[in-house]
């Protein structure tokens, strides 16, 4: 098999999937692929466009080299459409109906120059009720020689009538060991770094890839850390003032409790002893804090905490007040000294 499937890490049984209906024409007109974000589903989406369009014999597709191959893995190709939701202030994705009629005409036009036209939807979960019904028509009556590529965390999060008519492909997170080879022999990441990034990766390939090229992630999540464990510490008046002013930062706080769930399921995971059942932790290089507060928090205590912060994420995806959801959580740590 061609290089650029090569380039897809963990998920050999998709790639074969998709290679061997290119092969036996048999490509269907919708696909749906699921997982958790970061863990490939664009790039398997992006290669699968480039393998229907590349000019290079049928065995070398897709050989990554020639013009329409290179086109898609930019994005700039006219004839491979990349659609994605836009972002609110609060940092909520929504892909509106405009959107969908305007890649609608779109896909309705000749081809500029693709066998196949193609147009990777991502996060189609962020899809409004009326971009989806939108969207419906073009599922039932595709265009000729038109493949649509949806991309969401999971088949349940759309309507039932979009996802019935696509054929679902669902990744899943890809071992630490996996993540932790593809890193130091493909990118040539450093054994100790690499080591890090699978594990805080959470079976992401693609969070892994990002991070060990951008330090900022790293030391975003860091400040991220910082301020939960300022909340840890504080008394209720500095818990209070912190939640003001992670108030302020709307678009930042999904980011932000997502670092501090990952940290409660480890603190979870400890303080019920479940890593004696070969368990593994998230955040290696917050073990040492993570089991001296597993001893010192009752099993039921970080329960609640993994809980609350699960609902204030829940909550803030609904659009409740930000200050007072902020409050409810911090109140609800017990405190670490």
């Amino acid at each position: 098999m061609s290089n650029v499937w090569n380039q897809i890490i963990g998920h050999d049984w998709a790639v074969q999937l998709l290679a061997d209906a290119i092969k036996h024409d048999r490509v269907g007109h919708a696909y749906l692929i699921t997982g958790p974000e970061h863990v490939g589903k664009t790039t398997l989406a992006r290669t699968f466009a480039q393998a229907l369009n590349c000019e290079a014999a049928e065995a070398e597709r897709p050989c990554g080299q020639c013009r329409p191959c290179q086109l898609i893995a930019a994005d700039k190709h006219l004839d491979v459409r990349l659609v994605e939701p836009e972002v609110s202030g609060r940092g909520k994705l929504s892909l509106k109906i405009e959107t969908i009629r305007e890649l609608q005409h779109d896909l309705n036009l000749a081809a500029y120059e693709a066998r196949h036209k193609a147009a990777i939807l991502t996060r189609f979960d962020a899809a409004t009720i009326g971009a989806s019904n939108a969207f419906l028509k073009t599922l039932e009556e595709p265009p000729r020689n038109v493949v649509l590529l949806l991309t969401a965390t999971d088949a349940d999060t759309l309507l039932p009538t979009i996802s019935s008519r696509c054929r679902t492909i669902g990744l899943r997170p890809l071992p630490a060991a996996t993540i932790e080879h593809a890193l130091a022999t493909t990118y040539q990441v450093p054994a100790d770094d690499a080591h890090l990034l699978a594990h805080l990766a959470d079976g992401r390939i693609g969070w892994a890839i990002q991070a060990a090229a951008d330090p900022s992630i790293l030391e975003t999540r860091a400040e991220h850390l910082d301020w939960l464990h300022e909340a840890l510490n504080g008394n209720r008046v500095a818990r209070f003032a912190l939640a003001d002013k992670l108030a302020r930062k709307p678009e930042q706080l999904p980011a932000i409790l997502q670092n501090w769930l990952s940290w409660q399921r480890d603190l979870t995971v400890l303080a019920q002893g479940v890593t004696r059942s070969g368990v593994t932790l998230t955040n290696i290089d917050q073990q040492a804090e993570l089991e001296r507060l597993s001893r010192a928090w009752t099993a039921e205590q970080a329960l609640a905490s993994l809980k609350q912060t699960n609902l204030a994420l829940w909550q803030l995806e609904r659009n409740a007040n930000t200050r007072l959801v902020l409050e409810n959580l911090l109140l609800v740590y017990p405190h670490t000294t």
